[in-house]
């Protein structure tokens, strides 16, 4: 029997409605709102003044009503019904079986719930709302109208749980998925914070043994090595305190490494101008690295027992960065070549692999007076 024009119009609508449903469903990252649009949206659909959603308390064995339209003050959010099979909904809930009740005033197989007979209700219908395998509540369409709920619209009613479903499995899903990214987010704050506190006991120990050393010579290379840890322990403290995880600005990272170094050389006035770019620690650990070992050669070899001014620069430049320390001190040397003085000099074969591995280049220039040394990279590559 084919249905009637208006028959054929209501059909339409109740799947307008559902489609509207499933895009708010997918969008959705709030349970109660998403519920309660559910129960305006179901009650449209079903031309209905009631709907509400009554939600799964498994350790009080009950159904709250978390969410509803049409019900008086008093029993959206506070109402409970036991989630036995002798309610319409305890037996959706508890069988997993739809409900169609259009007659529950002679209805021998269920009772009607006080609440719902003081709203005159006489019929309703349930479905089951499934969430990852498990029962989480009841979707129920309620009428104080004579008239007959249908089979078709139990189908309307089994769209609007099945979206219900998906959408509060995605938003579980999101939980847990969130829940991990924090606890992995704590787990690399912590280890960061292990790592630089443990870079600054050697670092101590490295400063003792400098005191305890008369050999300057030896002081010299366990001042270096300290130099070189400072800057790596600089890197994660700035990681652990981090917004970000993993990242690192730049402006602080380079600056407190040149406050560390300017404090062990007070003769010395050094001076930071760093852009305040965020980068990951595996760029900025070379270049922090990198920058430690241009200002210690600057310290050592620009100028006399009465110190200068040394500049640090980074700026940004397309696509890259352009790090640049000048010096006004004595120059370079006669015949100064990178190469050769990469055999020799361990703090030059350090400035030449860590360029490398910023895939960058670098320039010794004269800076008429001084020494300008330029190294152009692309660290976020």
């Amino acid at each position: 029997m084919r249905p009637g024009a208006g028959e054929l119009e209501y059909r339409l609508r109740q799947q307008s409605v559902l489609a509207d449903f499933g895009i708010e469903a997918l969008r959705a990252r709030d349970l109660d709102p998403l519920l309660q649009r559910a129960v305006e949206l179901c009650a449209d659909g079903m031309q209905s003044r009631y709907c509400k959603f009554l939600e799964g308390c498994p350790d009080r064995d009950k159904l709250l009503v978390r969410n509803g339209v049409g019900w008086r003050v008093g029993v959206v959010g506070q109402i409970e019904m036991r989630a036995d099979i002798g309610s319409p909904a305890g037996f959706a809930y508890q069988t997993g079986e739809p409900v169609i009740s259009n007659h529950l005033e002679n209805e021998t197989r269920f009772r009607t719930p006080a609440f719902m007979a003081d709203h005159q209700i006489r019929r309703a219908i349930n479905v089951l709302v499934h969430a990852g395998g498990d029962r989480f509540g009841v979707l129920e369409v309620d009428s104080p109208d004579e008239g007959k709920f249908e089979a078709a619209d139990l189908a309307f009613m089994q769209g609007f749980a099945n979206l219900i479903g998906v959408a509060i499995e995605r938003q579980q899903t999101e939980a847990r998925l969130n829940d991990a990214l924090l606890h992995q987010e704590l787990l690399t704050r912590e280890a960061s914070h292990r790592v630089k506190n443990s870079l600054a006991l050697v670092s101590a120990m490295l400063n003792l043994q400098m005191q305890e050393d008369d050999d300057p010579r030896i002081t010299r290379l366990l001042g270096d090595a300290q130099a070189r840890i400072t800057a790596i322990a600089q890197a994660h403290d700035q990681l652990w305190r981090g917004d970000k995880v993993g990242i690192v600005r730049l402006d602080d990272l380079v600056c407190g490494i040149v406050t560390q170094l300017g404090e062990q050389s007070p003769c010395h006035d050094i001076v930071c101008e760093i852009i305040g770019l965020e980068l990951s620690a595996d760029s900025a650990i070379p270049i922090g690295l990198l920058v430690t070992e241009l200002v210690t050669n600057a310290i050592k070899y620009a100028y006399g027992e009465e110190g200068g001014t040394i500049t640090v620069r980074i700026a940004a430049t397309d696509p890259g960065i352009e790090i640049t320390v000048i010096d006004n001190g004595a120059g370079l040397p006669a015949g100064f070549d990178v190469k050769t003085a990469s055999r020799t000099s361990l703090g030059m074969r350090m400035i030449a692999s860590l360029v490398r591995q910023l895939r960058g280049e670098i320039e010794f220039d004269d800076a008429g007076p001084g020494t300008r040394v330029t190294v152009t990279a692309d660290p976020r590559t």
